[in-house]
């Protein structure tokens, strides 16, 4: 495995019996999404009646958060953990600190994020955005590619500005933009036929999934839905950090 602080604290790599599972590539691995996830709606929030603008980086919205655009820094390294911090600045109106750590061991990784303020609380979000591949080096020609399995409770329905519109509806068959609800905590299983399964799993109840890409497909747990700075934001206080955990687990098939 591999974590590139320098370019967003993104696991930059992550090899199963020497099989990478992450495509590979500058924007890719899987980075974590902070201090929003998804897109703001034209990169917009309020705190209360301050009305904030963030840049427009997939126009007409802010996607994906400033901490995959930032270098952290390495706060500790061992064997099996290594942990990293990144404080927040501008763009983002509010100071915080923003602490990510890392661990693997043998059929496992562990990814837990924090937002501490010690000043003005503010809304945030957190998550990660993972880029599986979808077939695995050594695949047959003829492959299927990974399947996805999940069983979630609600859809929230896409307009056309790719934002939820507020109106859950139930699954529908992918390919998928789409952020899905699931109350007892993210539970998605990628399976490789004949290779390897991995599952996603989070105490959130939010995921986003992505597979519409011919290379890959991406499953996000965060702590809220897209636009979610303004629909359904987590407050970071001084008392209250805002933390979040993904964990992956895998055996061979």
């Amino acid at each position: 495995m591999a974590v590139r602080p320098g370019d967003g604290c993104r696991v930059g790599s992550l090899r199963v019996d020497g099989v990478e599972l992450l495509r590979q590539g500058e924007r890719y691995g899987s980075f974590p999404m902070v201090p929003w996830c998804g897109r703001t709606r034209e990169g917009r929030f309020r705190n209360g009646d301050v009305l904030h603008q963030l840049p427009v980086n997939s126009p007409p919205h802010a996607i994906h958060g400033t901490a995959r655009d930032a270098a952290w820094k390495t706060a500790r390294v061992t064997d099996r953990e290594a942990v990293f911090t990144y404080d927040l600045t501008d763009p983002w109106p509010y100071p915080g600190r923003v602490t990510q750590i890392v661990e693997l061991t043998e059929d496992a990784l562990t990814l837990r994020m924090a937002i501490e303020t010690y000043e003005d609380s503010f809304p945030a979000q957190a998550g990660w955005h993972p880029w599986f591949n979808r077939h695995l080096a050594g695949d047959p020609a003829d492959a299927e590619g990974v399947r996805l399995e999940f069983d979630a409770s609600w859809q929230e329905l896409r307009g056309d500005d790719h934002l939820p519109t507020g109106t859950r509806i139930d699954p529908t068959p992918g390919p998928w933009d789409d952020c899905f609800g699931m109350p007892d905590g993210v539970d998605v299983t990628l399976t490789w036929p004949g290779r390897l399964e991995l599952k996603v799993a989070s105490r959130e109840q939010w995921v986003v999934v992505y597979d519409e890409p011919a290379e890959a497909v991406c499953v996000e747990p965060q702590t809220g839905p897209p636009n979610g700075l303004n629909t359904a934001p987590r407050l970071v206080t001084p008392l209250e950090p805002l933390e979040t955990s993904t964990t992956w687990t895998w055996r061979r098939l």
